[in-house]
């Protein structure tokens, strides 16, 4: 194979290990939908409005640093740690900004629905987990047509800790009843790598916004999209092995 489909021997052995595969887990923001530039937008504009670090926009690498990936509470006590009750108010302002601009501007991932096929076509089960508020994350499932796709989704307020504590994870292979040894996660954010990786699941980063530091959650390795070959040749791997099982 090309460089552009080589995976390292040691993620390859820890994808095959779940063979044969029963569960798909997909984080929602940034992992379903390119929707990490509208909240970006969202926070960029409203904190700015109220002055926020002397009424200078945020950058991209402020917003991935401290906001991507992460529970509002925590975003909150980061924004506002000297009144977190105006943090609590301001994060739920912005999520229905979001929701407002996410209506017309949300984006599927390249190659979303190539992956949804694979993964229908061979009967697997599948769920959504996700630090998003259950308002944001059915509307983005709902405007992405995948609202019948997912058997749950489990959102991480609703678990005793959120991402990037491994509670949402293992809420859901309790709900669906499958081994950890027979799931991946698909996750764009350190938070929601750490979370999969803490409930010892295989996981699948993507890097649309190339984020350097994911690799530190530990990923098994990382795509750009769905349509990325690494992906590819790797379900490909898990179907050879599944045959042979």
């Amino acid at each position: 194979m090309g460089s552009s489909v080589e995976i390292s021997a040691d993620s390859l052995s820890c994808l095959s290990e779940v063979a044969p595969l029963e569960l798909v887990l997909f984080d929602i923001d940034g992992t379903l939908c390119d929707s990490d530039p509208i909240h970006y937008q969202a926070f960029r504009v409203m904190l700015q409005e109220i002055g926020f670090n002397g009424g200078v926009p945020i950058s991209e690498e402020f917003y991935m640093e401290n906001i991507a990936g992460k529970h509002n509470d925590d975003i909150a006590k980061a924004l506002f740690p000297e009144d977190f009750e105006r943090g609590l108010k301001f994060v739920d302002d912005k999520e229905a900004m979001f929701r407002r601009l996410a209506k017309d501007k949300l984006k599927a991932i390249d190659g979303l629905y190539k992956v949804t096929k694979w993964i229908e076509d061979r009967g697997l089960r599948r769920a959504a987990v996700t630090n998003a508020p259950r308002p944001n994350a059915e509307q983005m499932v709902s405007t992405l047509g995948l609202s019948d796709f997912f058997e749950a989704l489990i959102i991480g307020g609703e678990c005793e800790r959120a991402k990037p504590f491994p509670d949402p994870y293992l809420k859901a292979l309790e709900v669906l009843k499958v081994s950890k040894d027979h799931a991946i996660v698909f996750e764009d954010s350190v938070s929601g790598i750490t979370a999969a990786v803490e409930a010892e699941l295989p996981v699948i980063g993507l890097a649309a916004w190339n984020h350097e530091n994911l690799m530190k959650a530990n990923p098994m390795f990382l795509i750009k999209d769905y349509e990325d070959p690494k992906l590819w040749a790797a379900l490909e791997e898990l179907d050879k092995k599944a045959g042979k099982a």
